[in-house]
């Protein structure tokens, strides 16, 4: 599984089914099983993937014909990745959850201390 993928910005079907090795009907299984394979589709209404989604499918194979995971399996590992990634770029962004979380809890005890004078 050392395919080189080409640089080019669309692989047609065809090309996708040859670098990973796989049928085409495969391919479209996979689409409707894994929601970030989502290739652009031409004005013919031909399949036409991104670089990534080539690679999602290379990682997809190798998770299922190589190292042996279940569709389900493959899923999660492959959301799990999602959100590490999601999680990375909100720290780079300077994203901290505990102090946002923080803010709030103070703003909804102000609140409360609010509703709660306007009662008396």
């Amino acid at each position: 599984m050392t395919s080189e993928i080409p640089d080019k910005l669309y692989f047609k079907i065809g090309e996708v089914s040859k670098l990973a090795d796989v049928a085409p009907h495969v391919l479209r299984y996979w689409e409707s099983e894994f929601p970030a394979i989502r290739p652009k589709r031409a004005g013919s209404k031909q399949r036409l993937y991104r670089r990534k989604d080539v690679e999602l499918i290379l990682t997809i194979k190798n998770l299922l014909h190589l190292q042996g995971y279940t569709i389900a399996g493959a899923k999660k590992l492959i959301r799990a990745a999602e959100d590490i990634d999601s999680l990375k770029v909100e720290k780079e962004k300077g994203w901290n959850h505990s102090s946002r979380l923080g803010t709030i809890k103070g703003e909804l005890l102000e609140i409360r201390e609010l509703l709660t004078k306007k009662d008396t």
